[in-house]
């Protein structure tokens, strides 16, 4: 069994393979403090709620954006698993021309969507993840990653309303507003932020295609990708798992020569 795991700003997604299925899934809260035994203790309970065994688990792929928590997850690989995690960064297998101007720049996270959307498609991709900041990355047709765009993302743009806006109210985002002409003040931010997001993402994806003269395809993935891919006709498809498929290609893609197939 594989477990792969994707740390991101906000929350740490979990995924649990059984030979090439995923049967098994989590989003908890990153905790940046968390220590190698509380995370153990995480863990053992999210597994109390599926059939198979922490105990089971053979390999751990990890991709991390939050370097403090990175040295915690691998010692729980070791200490709780006795497994000696593989950790998406520079020197791996990714099967991937990173075309950026320095590669160790790009998020582990922007890399893992760019080859699940790619192995996906077949085709040149736009990946965009709503996730604590909304990126925007560009695949070729041949494969490689090319860049794209780092924008904030929906729950900062309430956080900051709320902070520098005296009379306005902290808000949740409660799903598609009823009307654009909203009625009263939390209708009213529920219906910018939303609308507003929307129209972002709409216009970035447009100046994108504008400038690669193309028409590639546009797959979302992250917490509120739903939401407003709904508002957003540029976005053709949204995909929950493309962070965790991805982690497992690049698992398989650093295994055993047999199985580096996907090598260009």
């Amino acid at each position: 069994m594989l477990l792969a795991v994707d740390i991101g700003n906000t929350n740490i997604v979990l995924g649990l393979f059984v030979e090439e299925r995923l049967e098994q899934d989590w989003r908890v809260r990153t905790e940046v403090n968390m220590t190698v035994d509380e995370f153990g203790i995480l863990i053992r309970n999210l597994f109390s709620t599926c059939p198979y065994p922490v105990d089971a688990v053979q390999h751990v792929i990890i991709s991390c954006v939050v370097p403090p928590m990175l040295n915690a997850v691998e010692h729980f690989c070791r200490k709780y698993l006795d497994v000696n995690p593989l950790i998406v960064g520079p020197g791996i297998r990714t099967g991937m021309p990173i075309l950026y101007d320095n590669p160790r720049e790009v998020g582990a996270d922007r890399i893992v969507n760019a080859i699940a959307a790619y192995d996906a498609f077949r085709q040149s991709t736009i990946v965009v993840d709503f996730g604590t900041a909304t990126t925007f990355d560009y695949v070729s047709e041949r494969g490689e990653y090319m860049g794209g765009v780092i924008s904030p993302g929906i729950m900062i743009s309430c956080e900051a309303l709320f902070q520098k806006a005296s009379k306005l109210p902290r808000v949740e985002i409660f799903g598609r507003p009823t009307s654009i002409l909203a009625k009263n003040t939390i209708a009213s931010m529920n219906a910018g932020i939303v609308f507003g997001y929307a129209g972002l993402v709409e216009g970035i994806i447009n100046r994108m295609k504008r400038e690669l003269k193309s028409n590639p395809k546009t797959v979302a993935t992250g917490g509120l990708a739903t939401l407003i891919a709904a508002e957003c006709p540029a976005i053709e498809q949204v995909d929950d798992y493309l962070t965790l498929k991805g982690l497992k290609l690049i698992f398989e893609r650093n295994q055993k020569p047999a199985t580096q197939r996907h090598e260009p």
